[in-house]
Formats: C-alpha cells, structure tokens, sequence
C-alpha cells in the first residue's frame, strides 16, 4: 500500500508518502480502505517526538473514515463494503476504569496516530470496537475531519463541566479543532458564548459557529474584555487549550464558582498558577482527554445529522503531507485539513 509514514522526528521534511507494507488483521480486527485522513495539531507535536511513537517508521494520523474491505474470524459488527469512521481511542477493556465505563480514563489509554502507528495510509487495520456506522449522507471528508476534535470538546463540556442553557462560556482559540467544536457544541446546549482568535476572519468563522461575542486577543487583554462584557462578573466556564500563556488570564475571567477545563497545552505545560485566585473564587480546574465509546457515538450522530460541521480548510491529496503540516504549524487558517490517497483525489471534488 501507499502509506504517509516517517522514519525519525524532526520538521515537516521527514514526512514521506510511498510504500508501506499492507498491515494484517487480527481475529476482531478490520481491514479499512481509507479514503480520507483528517490532520489534528496532535500529528504535528507526535511527528516533533512528543510523545514519541512505540514503533518506527510511523504512520500519523487519529481521524480516518473509509471502507471495510475484509474483516477478522471473529467480526461480527461489520462486513465488506460497510461506510466507517475510526475512533482513535485505544483502551485495555480490563482496568477499573473501563470496566465502569470511563475508558478514555484507562491506565494504559493510547491514541491511534500518537503512540500506535496511525490511519494516514491507504489500508488500516482497526479494531471492531473503534469503528463506528458512517450514514450515506455523510461524506468520508467531513467524517475524518470530526472524532477526535469533537469527542474531546463534547466529553470537556457535557461530561466534565455539565454545561446547560444558563452558563456563559468562554472559549480560547475558537478558530481550532477543539475551539470551533466547543463553540458549536455550547451554542446547541443554548449557552452566551464568548470566543477568541487572532483574526477578524477566525472570528467570523467562530460566529457563523455561534459564538455571541468575539475578541481578538492579538489586540485586548481578553480577560478585561470578559470583565467588561460581563459587568465585572466573568464566565461560568473557560475552555482553556492554550496553557502557559493564557492560565493566569483564564483563571482571572472565571466568575466566581467557575470552571477552567483543559485538554491541552500548545503554548507550554508548566503556568505559574495564582493559587488564592482558585480558592478564593472557589473555582473547579478540570482536565479532559479524548472520550468513552458512548460519548463518541453521540458526538458523532449530530455530526452526522448535520446538528454539528467540522469546518475543512483543504483537502490535499496525501502525497502533499509536508504541505499539510505546515498549513497547521502556520495557523493562519481556520479548520481542519483533510489528506486523500492520491489514486482517489481529484481536485474538482473539493472545489
């Protein structure tokens, strides 16, 4: 098969797209044809070696949608020509943890694309368990673009936070994966959402997403803009991905009784934090990673309804992976970035 792979970390120049041997299932595994790969800000730090793969060469990516092409001994979910999604999270089934149903809370969890070799190739074998139904009306492009961004966004407000019509909700960096997905996904519950990016274009993708005030931090302080929008009182929740360079500021912008939840740290992982802020506001800090199987299913269906759409920047063919990369690492654009194996691409689909 032709498979997106690299043989050490370093720059978008270690990517390479060629031969690969094709992989082979297990007894409750399926053979996926992929037929497109969605890019996360994830595959960009892994392919920089943090968290470094189990395996060289690596094959990236978490997010694939495509068609079973054979299945496993002991498959009974799915048979040769079923429409699929992947969902990237890997889980032991045994801890304590799965067996109550917190699997993305597994003491050995593991993403597909991060520490096992990933599904940006022309075949991936896949665990029944983590391929769901793809409807007809979805293509497999707004597929790939969707699980791992809107799994994680969906577990950080329903799960961990419990969001309802009555909070307001503060989203930073509302232009990537996971932002766009929480400004959605507030929006539906009935939330005022405030949104940051550091473009007036992002900003005006962030409300057509349905955010009701927007600030450009690259020109305010966007805790004194909350301060202000909200009379002095703040936000019920701060969805904070960023890290170091924003935590301080995040923690100053919860209202009393709030929350700052996280998934993530782009900008550094060790803020200095003001700990009478936290007690004092008495606020909750929560932290969020990717999603349970039945999170993943009911995230998934409003994408596939339409309720829900992951916005796709491009969609390139997968020969063009350093392309890829650097139209990520660059940021100048809003969402996601698709790869499609070249025998399948033909740029008037994507026009």
């Amino acid at each position: 098969m032709q498979a997106i792979y690299y043989e050490e970390h370093g720059s978008s120049d270690v990517l390479q797209y060629g031969d690969f041997p094709d992989p082979e299932i297990g007894a409750e595994e399926v053979l996926v044809e992929i037929k497109a790969g969605g890019l996360n800000h994830l595959d960009v730090w892994t392919r920089k070696g943090m968290p470094s793969p189990e395996e060289m060469p690596h094959i990236p990516g978490s997010d694939g949608a495509g068609v079973v092409s054979e299945v496993g001994d002991r498959v009974t979910r799915f048979e040769p020509g079923d429409r699929v999604v992947v969902d990237p999270g890997l889980y032991c089934g045994s801890c304590e943890f799965c067996r109550s149903g917190e699997q993305s809370l597994c003491v050995d969890y593991k993403i597909t694309g991060e520490h096992v070799r990933g599904v940006h190739s022309e075949l991936a074998a896949v665990h029944e368990d983590n391929l769901l139904d793809l409807p007809e009306g979805t293509d497999f492009v707004r597929a790939a673009a969707a699980p791992l961004a809107f799994q994680t966004a969906w577990r950080m407000l329903r799960t961990r936070v419990g969001i309802d019509q009555s909070d307001t909700v503060l989203v930073l960096g509302a232009s990537g994966g996971v932002g766009h997905a929480c400004v959605q996904i507030a929006a539906n519950e009935g939330c005022e959402v405030f949104a940051t990016a550091s473009s007036e274009e992002k900003l005006n993708h962030a409300r057509a997403c349905g955010a009701d005030h927007l600030i450009n931090y690259e020109e305010d302080s966007f805790a004194d803009e909350i301060k202000d929008l909200t009379d002095g009182r703040g936000v019920d929740v701060v969805v904070d991905h960023i890290g170091a360079a924003t935590w301080d500021d995040s923690l100053s912008a919860a209202a009393h009784g709030g929350s700052v939840v996280t998934c993530g740290a782009t900008s550094g992982v060790s803020p200095e934090t003001n700990i009478p802020k936290v007690f004092w506001k008495q606020l909750d800090i929560l932290g969020s990673t990717m999603g349970t199987p039945g999170e993943m299913d009911d995230v998934m269906a409003k994408v596939f309804d339409g309720t829900f759409e992951p916005h796709v920047r491009d969609v390139l063919p997968m020969s063009e992976i350093q392309q890829a990369h650097e139209m990520l690492e660059s940021r100048d654009g809003f969402g996601s970035v698709v790869v499609v194996p070249d025998e399948d691409y033909d740029p008037s689909d994507y026009e």
